[in-house]
């Protein structure tokens, strides 16, 4: 039995009756315990409590009871939000077992109401931020389409196991591209909501006024249907606006759609070879949907990205300063590194960086008003090596990949950006395209991204070692 791919098939084929949530959830279990030892997807799996849901899901359904596209669909959850059937590591050693326990985050809340079949904790670098420390008992998180690559941060997990099939959605968080980073390198699609569009609380911080949640999964309208149901506001977040959203029309037509195509400091001189081709070819799909595309530059790209790791580094050492003081040697070697930068910072640079920020805030706002969706590549390469990420020391290093990176201009403006594939490298590895529009534009982009989606398949590739049902 060949099963549906995208959650959005996967909904349909389970109100035709062609499939049902036991066999979906059953089939996410068997991929899991294939390819997890390899892959290193989860922290923790909820398989029992996932058939339960799942039967559940379908005894409603034959009853006529729909929850909505969620209903009956293999869901991860990224382990820095709370579930009240199991812990909340943050992959650290150093977070209280005590946190969150018992308790849903409000997104996961969502779900669950939605009859989303959660089926795990997924990877993520220690708390959102750093790399795999092998010396630390967590799974060091792999790429499906090479193993011997690194499946981008820090949602890891989740872009592996959309690429891998072990659920097919799940939600990532994003502070400087940490659902963009393992959608784009592992081949899927993701997607970072406008800063408030949705509840960030009970969620592990990382950055105060940078953290967002979104989803990961295999389409542009399989991200649209998970944030239906997890948009609006939230009592316990005062970031988060009363702010619902509904899926665009998935029409496929672009006519009248501004796009402004961005390439300064996009394309590096070390870029991957096969980077511009597969870049012009998707402004061109966009431009056959009738789009109009012109050329733009954005303002204050060197600015956004500086402050992006001020903010950063100065609100998670807020959060982390008493346990770094006291557990120093249980944070990751990365980790620490990350966090320390944070006290290196005044807190009148900190102030500055913010006045900088607002002007930027403006500067893009009247961008947007020129054009309805920018276009970049989400990286310049495919995903790195873990030997070409490991330093003198031993550990894994990506400071100098960050500029092959450009996603966190975006995290500081916070507009909402989707990223989609767009081809591969020669070695085989995903190229991503990013979509960003202006505050809570989000429709805008998904009905950009659906359209780009109608005219190619890079989001329908599954990995060959997935295929083979064994990672090689």
């Amino acid at each position: 039995m060949t099963l549906p791919k995208t959650l959005t098939d996967a909904a349909a084929a389970l109100r035709d009756g062609t499939v049902t949530s036991i066999e979906l959830t059953q089939a996410a279990i068997d991929t899991a315990d294939r390819l997890d030892a390899t892959i290193g997807t989860y922290l923790a799996r909820f398989d029992s409590y996932a058939l339960e849901r799942a039967e559940r899901a379908d005894a409603e359904l034959a009853r006529g009871e729909d929850r909505g596209p969620l209903h009956g669909i293999p869901f991860g959850v990224k382990d820095i939000l709370a579930m009240a059937e199991g812990p909340t590591t943050a992959q650290s050693l150093v977070l209280d077992p005590a946190w969150g326990a018992g308790k849903d985050a409000p997104v996961v809340a969502r779900l669950k109401a939605a009859g989303a079949v959660i089926t795990g904790k997924s990877t993520t670098m220690e708390f959102a931020c750093g790399m795999p420390d092998p010396e630390k008992p967590f799974p060091i998180p792999r790429n499906p389409w090479n193993p011997d690559t690194w499946p981008g941060g820090s949602s890891s997990g989740t872009g592996s196991g959309v690429a891998a099939g072990m659920f097919l959605a799940g939600l990532g968080t994003d502070t400087a591209g940490s659902i963009r980073i393992p959608a784009a390198f592992c081949g899927v699609s993701g997607l970072m909501p406008t800063f408030g569009r949705v509840p960030k609380s009970g969620c592990v911080p990382l950055g105060y006024t940078l953290d967002h949640i979104g989803p990961l999964a295999r389409s542009a309208r399989d991200c649209a249907a998970v944030l239906e149901v997890i948009a609006g506001g939230h009592g316990s977040d005062p970031d988060c606006v009363d702010a619902p959203f509904s899926a665009p029309e998935p029409t496929g037509d672009l006519t009248g759609l501004r796009v402004g195509v961005v390439r300064e400091n996009h394309f590096p001189d070390n870029r991957d070879p096969a980077l511009d081709g597969a870049f012009d070819a998707a402004v061109a799909v966009l431009a056959e949907q009738g789009a109009t595309v012109v050329e733009i530059t954005l303002p204050f790209w060197q600015e956004m990205i500086t402050v992006d790791m001020i903010t950063m580094g100065c609100e998670a050492l807020a959060y982390h300063r008493t346990d770094l003081t006291g557990r120093w040697n249980d944070y990751f070697l990365a980790t620490r590194a990350i966090l320390a930068t944070g006290a290196q910072v005044s807190g009148a640079d900190y102030v500055q960086a913010q006045r900088v920020r607002r002007v930027a805030q403006d500067a893009i706002g009247r961008l947007f008003e020129t054009v309805d969706v920018i276009a970049s590549p989400t990286t310049s390469v495919g995903a790195p090596s873990y030997d070409s990420l490991t330093g003198p020391d031993g550990q894994a290093d990506v400071g100098a990949l960050f500029s092959m990176i450009h996603t966190p201009y975006w995290d500081t403006l916070g507009n909402p950006v989707l990223v989609v594939p767009m081809g591969f490298t020669a070695g085989g590895l995903p190229l991503s395209l990013q979509l960003a529009g202006p505050a809570f534009g989000e429709a805008t982009i998904l009905r950009a991204g659906d359209a780009f989606q109608q005219s190619t398949d890079w989001h329908l590739r599954v990995p060959e070692t997935v295929v083979e049902g064994a990672v090689a």
